[in-house]
């Protein structure tokens, strides 16, 4: 096999709803993954923050076949211990939940976080949620209604209703959109989709002040944030106990790899929801909480997460040199831990595809962002490594710059 015979092929079978890279990945094994020609790269993406821990972890491994062997699927309707050890595991992790309800997928999670919301604010007639402009919280029709990016939502109308999109990092707005309508306030601690950006300190601890003042909800999307992205296990924990969730979505790397996620309900939202108001066939699968729980310990042991916040910071010291030394390419250097971007005065595309090329892979994102999202296991080395693939890319975009426009005389037309 080839990646130009796959590619082909699959032009042929498969709906045309992604811009894919010109690579079919064949093979992975820690940060490092080859395509179906032989050539080797190093994975600053990860699948999107989904293989956390890179690729072909032997203690993944192990539990994914060890409990393939047993059963590979039960259904909700039974009991089955790889799904309760799991969230057991999680609620230690998260002491503010006591209840977890697991699903499929990041969309399939948000929309069980819009169900609560509704469900809890019934009685008094509140029903709306609080939303971001720049969000992105899933492509099912609830979750893409809660996203405040208009250009997902072309073609696609009437949405859900009962959302109020308000500015980012604008606490002011959030205050003056509050009404008695209001259920839920639905927020990612740093926006992925939007171009890596972080809600301020002030902007998140308002936020939860703000629920708590008028008997809200907050809803915490740490889809790709969570399981140790940002240098802690989840986001919020940056800011101590000032912005503890009533409810929290998790997903992407949850299932090491497998399609997994979860909701974690605090005292305030648990009740909300009893027997036979929600449901999934596939939520919880044994095979995926195998490898969900084998993930969730190592990732929680202190010493990965501080080798996460380490390498986190030998990147971003090396993306903010990389700024320095071009200004007129890079704009600006955001992020926390190993979640990062880098805003671009030009479209990100061609530096994404130059990377690739040179054994680099990154993704772009908003236009104008390359974002980084390598696994939490990556060796200073491999850092470096990375960091000096980016630096060519960048110094040849620098020149091309600062070359101007071709003065090569035009061709006339025939």
């Amino acid at each position: 096999m080839s990646n130009r015979r796959t590619i082909a092929r699959e032009q042929k079978s498969v709906l045309q709803t992604f811009s894919r890279l010109p690579v079919a990945l064949a093979r992975g094994k820690g940060s490092w993954v080859w395509d179906e020609d032989g050539k080797r790269y190093l994975d600053f993406q990860t699948g999107i923050s989904v293989s956390n821990l890179g690729h072909a972890h032997p203690a993944l491994l192990k539990a994914m076949s060890a409990q393939a062997a047993r059963i590979g699927h039960t259904c909700n309707l039974f009991y089955q211990e790889r799904q309760v050890e799991l969230a057991e595991e999680l609620l230690q992790a998260a002491p503010f939940a006591e209840r977890v309800a697991f699903a499929n997928s990041g969309a399939e999670a948000n929309e069980l976080l819009i169900k609560f919301a509704r469900r809890a604010g019934a009685a008094q007639g509140r029903f709306e949620i609080l939303a971001f402009h720049g969000s992105f919280h899933g492509r099912t029709y609830g979750a893409l209604s809660a996203s405040g990016q208009v250009k997902l939502h072309k073609g696609l109308e009437p949405l859900l209703p009962g959302f109020r999109h308000v500015p980012y990092n604008d606490l002011e707005a959030a205050r003056r959109s509050v009404g008695r309508h209001t259920a839920a306030i639905l927020v990612e601690p740093v926006q992925g989709e939007n171009g890596v950006v972080p809600g301020s300190d002030e902007f998140l601890v308002g936020l939860r002040r703000l629920a708590d003042r008028h008997g809200l909800l907050l809803m915490l999307d740490e889809i790709q944030t969570g399981l140790g992205r940002t240098g802690k296990l989840f986001a919020y924990e940056h800011l101590g106990h000032d912005c503890v969730p009533d409810l929290m979505s998790l997903a992407k790397s949850l299932g090491g790899g497998l399609p997994l996620s979860a909701v974690l309900s605090g005292a305030r939202a648990t009740a909300a929801l009893g027997l036979g108001e929600h449901g999934t066939t596939m939520g919880g699968n044994p095979i995926a909480c195998a490898a969900g729980l084998a993930q969730l310990k190592l990732v929680r042991a202190p010493r990965q997460l501080a080798a996460a916040s380490k390498v986190g910071e030998l990147l971003l010291e090396g993306l903010r040199a990389l700024q320095a030394a071009h200004p007129g390419v890079v704009r600006e250097v955001r992020g926390r831990g190993l979640m990062l971007g880098l805003r671009l005065t030009g479209p990100a595309k061609p530096v994404v595809l130059a990377c690739l090329e040179r054994g680099l892979i990154v993704n772009g994102t908003a236009d104008t962002v390359v974002r980084l999202l390598p696994p939490l296991n990556l060796t200073p080395a491999e850092a470096r490594q990375g960091l000096a693939v980016l630096g060519e890319v960048l110094a040849e975009a620098a020149s091309r710059a600062s070359a101007g426009p071709s003065t090569a005389p035009k061709r006339k037309q025939p």
